[in-house]
C-alpha cells in the first residue's frame, strides 16, 4: 500500500543499507552496473569510430566521429522524456528499469560483436532507448522509498549519486586497459556490467523494493491505449517508408540528421517554456519563477557545452596530444574519463559542508551558475596554453589535462547540483515532472551543438577553438553575475 506521495509502506521505516531503506541497496548497485557499463563504452567508443580498420576500428574520420559521438549523447538524454512517458502511462518505473537495462545490454552485445558500420548505428539505436528508459526511473524510484519528510532522503540520493560516480570511475580503467587487445573485448565488459546490475536488480527487487516503482502514476484509460497504439503504429510505418526513400534521395544524409536533432534539441525545450507560461495552471507567481529560469537553462546549455567534450574533443586531445608515456607508465587515453567522476567523489562533501558553513552568506543561484560557467570556461584556457606555448606538433604532460578536468568537476558541483535544487524550486506546481526533464534537455541541447562544434576542433584550430568557447563561457559567467539581481527578483522569494 502506498501513501500520496508514492512511497511504499515498510520501504521509508526499514533500515538496512547504510542506514538507510534496504531497497537502496539494489537502486544503488543497479544504477552502478549501468554507469560501469555506459561510461566504460564512452569511454572508448571515440576512438572505435576513428581507430583504422586494421587497428580494430571503424575507420571513420575524426570529425565525423566526434560528431557522432555528440549526437548519440543528445539523443540519450532526449530519450528520457519517452522513457518517462512509458512509465508514468504504461507499465511504471520498475518496468521500465528492467527493459532499459536489456536493452541497453543488447546494444553493448551489438558493439561486442566484430560487425560493421550497420552493427554500430543498430547498437547505438538500443543504447539510446535502454538509457532513455532506465536513467530518469531509477532515479525515480529513489525518491519512492522515503517519506516526503524523511530526512534521510537528501542523504539517500548522495549515496546514490556516489554509486553513479564510482561506476563512471572505475569503467573507464578497465575498459581504456582491455581496448589495447581488443574494443570489442571492452564492449564485452560493458555488457557484462549491465547483465550484473540487471541480476542485482531482479534479484533483490522483490524483497528490497516491495511495490516502489510497481504503480502507474496516470494510466491510459482504455480509449487512450486503442489510439496510442494507432499513432505508434502510424509512426513506425510513416519512418519505414520515408527513412529508405529520403536516403535514395540523398535528402537524409548524417549532416542532415545532424542539423535536425540540433534543431529538435532547441525548439523541444522551447516548446516546454511556452506551454508552461501560458498555461491556465500556472500562475502570476509561477510564470515569473519560469521567465527567471531562462537565463539559468542557457548558462547550463553552455557548461554542459564544455563539460561534454570530455568524451569528445578532449578525448581525442588525449589520444594525440598527449604524452602518454608518464613516469615509465604508459597511459591509456581512455583513462583520463575515470579523473572526472574521481574528482567528483572527492570534492563533493567538501562543497556540501562549504554551502552549509556558509549559511546564508553563500551565493545566490545565479551566483552559482556564474562560478560553474567561470571554472568550466578556465578549464578551455588551461587546455589551450600547452599548444599556445609548445606549438601543434608537441606532445603535452597529461597533468595539463588532468588540471584541466579537475577545474571542470568544480564547475559542476557548483552547477549541477544546485541547478537540479532550482528546477524543483521555480517549477510550476502543475509541471513540477515536466520542468525536471526540461533541466535534462540543457545537456541535450549542448551535445547537439557540440555536434557542429566538434567539426571545427584539430590540432592546428585548438588554441582559437579552446579560447573562443572558454571565453564565452566567462563572459557569459560575469553578465550573469551583473544580471543575478534581476534573476533573484524574478523567482519571487526563492533562494
Amino acid at each position: 500500500m502506498s501513501d500520496s506521495s508514492g512511497n511504499t509502506e515498510g520501504n521509508n521505516t526499514s533500515r538496512g543499507f547504510l542506514g538507510h531503506p534496504k531497497g537502496l541497496f539494489t537502486l544503488f548497485f543497479t544504477e552502478f552496473w549501468e554507469r560501469f557499463s555506459y561510461y566504460g563504452m564512452r569511454a572508448i567508443l571515440v576512438f572505435y569510430m576513428y581507430y583504422e580498420v586494421s587497428q580494430g576500428g571503424l575507420g571513420l574520420s575524426q570529425p565525423i566521429a566526434l560528431s557522432i559521438m555528440s549526437v548519440y549523447g543528445s539523443l540519450v538524454y532526449m530519450s528520457g522524456i519517452i522513457g518517462g512517458w512509458l512509465a508514468d502511462r504504461i507499465f511504471g518505473t520498475s518496468k521500465a528499469v528492467f527493459y532499459g537495462g536489456v536493452l541497453i545490454m543488447l546494444g553493448h552485445i551489438a558493439l561486442a560483436i566484430p560487425g560493421n558500420l550497420t552493427m554500430f548505428f543498430i547498437s547505438m539505436v538500443l543504447i539510446v532507448l535502454g538509457t532513455g528508459l532506465l536513467k530518469p526511473n531509477v532515479s525515480h524510484i529513489v525518491g519512492d522509498l522515503y517519506d516526503i519528510n524523511d530526512n534521510r532522503r537528501d542523504a539517500g540520493f548522495s549515496i546514490f549519486y556516489m554509486g553513479i560516480n564510482l561506476g563512471g570511475f572505475i569503467s573507464p580503467l578497465i575498459v581504456g586497459e582491455l581496448m589495447r587487445t581488443s574494443f570489442h573485448l571492452g564492449f564485452g565488459v560493458a555488457a557484462v556490467g549491465m547483465f550484473l546490475g540487471l541480476v542485482v536488480f531482479v534479484a533483490t527487487k522483490k524483497k528490497y523494493l516491495g511495490t516502489a516503482g510497481t504503480q502507474v502514476p496516470n494510466p491510459l484509460a482504455p480509449n487512450e491505449k486503442k489510439s496510442v497504439i494507432i499513432t505508434l503504429g502510424v509512426f513506425i510505418l510513416a519512418l519505414a517508408i520515408i527513412v529508405p526513400v529520403t536516403i535514395r534521395l540523398g535528402w537524409l544524409t548524417f549532416d542532415s540528421f545532424v542539423g535536425v536533432v540540433g534543431i529538435l534539441a532547441f525548439v523541444i525545450p522551447t516548446i516546454y517554456f511556452v506551454v508552461m507560461y501560458r498555461s491556465p495552471k500556472t500562475n502570476e507567481v509561477e510564470q515569473s519563477r519560469l521567465l527567471a529560469y531562462i537565463p539559468l537553462f542557457l548558462a547550463s546549455v553552455l557548461f554542459w557545452v564544455i563539460a561534454e567534450q570530455g568524451s569528445t574533443v578532449l578525448a581525442v586531445y588525449a589520444d594525440t596530444r598527449t604524452n602518454l608515456d608518464f613516469m615509465g607508465i604508459q597511459l591509456s587515453p581512455a583513462w583520463f574519463q575515470s579523473f572526472w567522476p574521481l574528482f567528483i567523489i572527492f570534492l563533493a562533501p567538501i562543497f556540501a559542508v562549504l554551502w552549509t558553513k556558509l549559511g546564508d552568506r553563500q551565493p545566490n543561484i545565479p551566483q552559482k551558475f556564474a562560478f560553474g560557467l567561470f571554472f568550466a570556461g578556465l578549464s578551455f584556457f588551461v587546455i589551450l596554453l600547452p599548444g599556445y606555448l609548445g606549438g601543434a606538433d608537441a606532445l603535452v604532460n597529461p597533468l595539463w589535462l588532468v588540471l584541466s578536468i579537475f577545474f571542470v568537476a568544480i564547475g559542476e558541483l557548483c552547477l549541477s547540483p544546485v541547478g537540479l535544487s532550482a528546477t524543483t524550486k521555480l517549477a510550476p506546481a502543475a509541471f513540477s515532472a515536466q520542468t525536471m526533464s526540461l533541466w535534462f534537455l540543457s545537456n541535450a541541447a549542448a551535445q547537439a551543438l557540440n555536434a557542429q562544434l566538434v567539426k571545427l576542433y584539430s590540432a592546428k584550430t585548438e588554441v582559437i577553438y579552446f579560447g573562443s568557447i572558454g571565453g564565452s563561457a566567462i563572459i557569459l559567467a560575469i553578465l550573469l553575475v551583473a544580471i543575478s539581481p534581476v534573476i533573484q527578483r524574478a523567482m519571487k522569494g526563492i533562494k
